[in-house]
């Protein structure tokens, strides 16, 4: 779900913390019981325990048997006590085209309750991380703090990208990878997976309940990406995500009181930046040295919209907004830099997902809509020109059926996420009779990762159902507030503090 300026990407999915691998041995294993007792044990960075890992091999076309093949790589955080041996938890990563195993101390942290009793598995797609990455090259002549994005020329970087790439980019669809999935689980011989999906891999987890059911126990999608819905529509999930953080600012006396005419502030920052990009003498974030930060509409726009992702950036926007107006640019650039390194997203599977199963979804009231969005209209227009140079092969109409399953299924959803809002869990779960969703009041995008929902997913996977459970943590914690200055946090005082996931449950 992540859409591609020079040098300021997002993940959809999820903007979990990724981090890199360090060492990984990757050996092919059999049974369960031949994966503890023969594997080659590999460590991540930002995990003490040993891990397991291995890799299966697999057709890049599955109707070339023969062919060329690929290495699908996986990774298991063990169980500290693994009372379900025949049972894993597989957590499935975002973007399209983050790496499920870079992002393992997140999902180690997050889901502490859920490793006491489970295996963590952790595979990497097809075209990301271990498994065949369908990498893009990156033009690292330009420093980032001074590229200029209007000159990036998406068609020709696609057909860059497209000439350094080896095999058949058609085969990384989420179907291919689904079935690759299912291919791991049997080699490791898991007789139940529990299913999280996090934004885009809330697709893959509703893909996996359609079609191959009897290996689920549980299924909770995270961030919801409903079959029906064509992800490009998050330029208007957006645009909805600024309005709840204006509307918020000016409900609350001290944020207002700071903060006048936010909104207005807004839109003149951004008329200004488009007929005039600024260059600006910054002190550089990282190296503290006099630079330049050449800052356009777009790149301004991108820091905004990252930022909507997790509670504790967006709380700095009134504050970054409000001093841009003023043409003090420093906040802005503090949050730019949390992306100047990039992130860790395969562009060519991205394309390869969104092209084939998404642009030609767009309807004329959706591309009109888009085309009146502050930000969905240059995000539009991208993926538009790299779709018109990839391969792809449009998925059929089947694929946009919405999920009918009983399944035990928990839906999680921030009332403030700006790439996946509640109202696209309650389309997902239009046809699903075995299912809940829960809103987040003061959460953004990855739900589980901002609130006590690790901990409520360990029950729901104990019980398989979630009558018994206790989800007012979700409503209550995680209320935050607004900088009203560089020290000062304008906390509601009805905010609670969240509860760790790695409480005991009840």
């Amino acid at each position: 779900m992540s859409l591609r300026t020079q040098s300021l990407r997002i993940n959809l999915l999820s903007l979990v913390c990724l981090v890199c691998l360090v060492c990984l041995s990757m050996t092919p294993v059999g049974a369960w019981a031949q994966a503890y007792a023969d594997h080659p044990p590999c460590y991540v960075d930002g995990i003490a325990d040993r891990l397991r890992c291995g890799s299966i091999e697999v057709a890049e076309n599955p109707l070339q048997p023969e062919g060329r093949k690929i290495d699908i790589h996986y990774a298991i955080i063990p169980a500290i006590k693994n009372i379900h041996p025949d049972e894993a938890f597989l957590a499935i990563a975002g973007g399209p085209g983050q790496s499920a195993i870079d992002s393992a101390p997140t999902f180690d942290t997050t889901f502490a309750n859920v490793r006491r009793t489970r295996d963590i598995l952790l595979i990497d797609q097809r075209g990301t991380g271990r498994s065949n990455p369908l990498l893009c090259p990156e033009d690292t002549s330009v420093l980032p703090l001074q590229v200029d994005d209007r000159q990036f020329d998406v068609a020709l970087e696609t057909q860059n990208c497209l000439a350094q790439l080896q095999g058949d980019v058609k085969q990384y669809t989420s179907a291919m990878a689904l079935a690759d999935f299912e291919a791991v689980r049997i080699e490791l011989n898991y007789q139940k997976l529990h299913l999280y999906g996090i934004s885009y891999g809330s697709r893959m987890a509703q893909l996996y309940m359609r079609r191959y059911p009897e290996a689920l126990g549980t299924v909770t999608l995270d961030g919801v990406v409903p079959m029906q819905q064509s992800v490009l529509a998050i330029g208007l999930a957006i645009d909805r995500a600024m309005a709840l953080l204006l509307a918020e600012c000016a409900d609350r006396d001290r944020c207002s009181e700071q903060f006048p005419n936010l909104a207005e502030r807004l839109a003149t920052v951004i008329a200004e930046l488009d007929q005039s990009p600024a260059m600006l003498q910054v002190i550089h974030p990282t190296t503290g040295e006099p630079s330049k930060f050449f800052l356009t509409r777009d790149k301004f726009l991108g820091v905004l919209r990252l930022a909507l992702y997790a509670p504790t950036t967006r709380s700095l926007l009134p504050l970054a907004i409000d001093r841009a107006a003023a043409g003090n640019y420093q906040p802005v650039l503090g949050l730019y830099s949390l992306t100047m390194n990039g992130l860790d997203l395969a562009m060519g599977m991205h394309n390869a997902v969104l092209c084939s199963e998404d642009i030609h979804r767009l309807t004329s009231d959706l591309t009109e809509q888009l085309g009146q969005s502050t930000i969905g209209t240059s995000m539009l227009e991208q993926m538009s020109d790299a779709c018109a140079v990839w391969p792809a092969d449009p998925v059929d109409d089947d694929f946009f059926k919405p999920i009918a399953s009983a399944i035990p299924t928990l839906l999680l959803s921030g009332q403030q996420d700006p790439a996946t809002p509640p109202e696209w869990a309650e389309l997902a779960m239009s046809k699903m009779t075995n299912a809940v969703h829960w809103i987040a009041p003061h959460a953004a995008h990855g739900v589980a990762m901002q609130t006590c929902a690790g901990r409520l997913i360990a029950q729901f996977i104990d019980l398989g159902s979630t009558t018994e459970i206790n989800s007012e943590c979700i409503q209550d914690g995680g209320a935050g507030g607004f900088y009203l200055n560089a020290n000062a946090l304008d906390r509601p005082a009805t905010a609670t503090a969240l509860q760790p996931n790695t409480e005991e449950s009840p």
